[in-house]
């Protein structure tokens, strides 16, 4: 990574060219001799550190509902069940969801009263089965866009490679 910007320095990129150097760093820290910790955690903070975002994490799917895992940000929520939130919701309809309000989300389950705007990815193993999902927050309303949920996409099927 001898060509990583410093944390300093990541202002000055674009959106479109923090999510290319996101991308081109995920590929070299995946690690296929590690469990899915090491990964996640590796992952949530390079997001994390890249975009400056509120909250990066992940939740695993386990025994039917969602368990928090590897996560960046303040404490939050452990277990979320099918259909609930804005997390459970993606589960269910297995697609992305854009939150840009998150007061305004029927049913959303709120971790921090800072957050304002969410976007939640499903991930699913290379074998097509459900995984759990990527859960991003922001502390600025209307924060994500079509962008994000293209890339974030990318992210996570790149990411998927090395999930158990």
């Amino acid at each position: 990574m001898s060509d990583a910007f410093t944390p300093m320095e990541w202002h000055l990129l674009s959106k479109s060219e923090k999510y290319n150097q996101a991308q081109g760093q995920l590929a070299g820290i995946l690690d296929t001799t590690v469990d899915d910790v090491a990964n996640l955690a590796n992952a949530a903070a390079l997001l994390k550190e890249i975009f400056g975002w509120w909250w990066v994490g992940f939740y695993r799917k386990q025994e039917g509902e969602l368990i928090l895992g590897p996560f960046q940000g303040p404490v939050a929520c452990t277990r979320i069940a099918f259909g609930k939130g804005v997390c459970g919701s993606s589960w269910r309809d297995q697609c992305t969801i854009v939150v840009p309000d998150v007061d305004a989300f029927p049913g959303h389950i709120a971790c921090s009263a800072v957050s304002k705007s969410e976007i939640v990815v499903p991930l699913w193993r290379s074998s097509g089965e459900f995984w759990g999902v990527l859960d991003v927050d922001s502390e600025h309303l209307a924060h994500f866009d079509d962008l994000d949920r293209s890339e974030l996409e990318n992210f996570c099927r790149t990411l998927a490679k090395v999930l158990s």
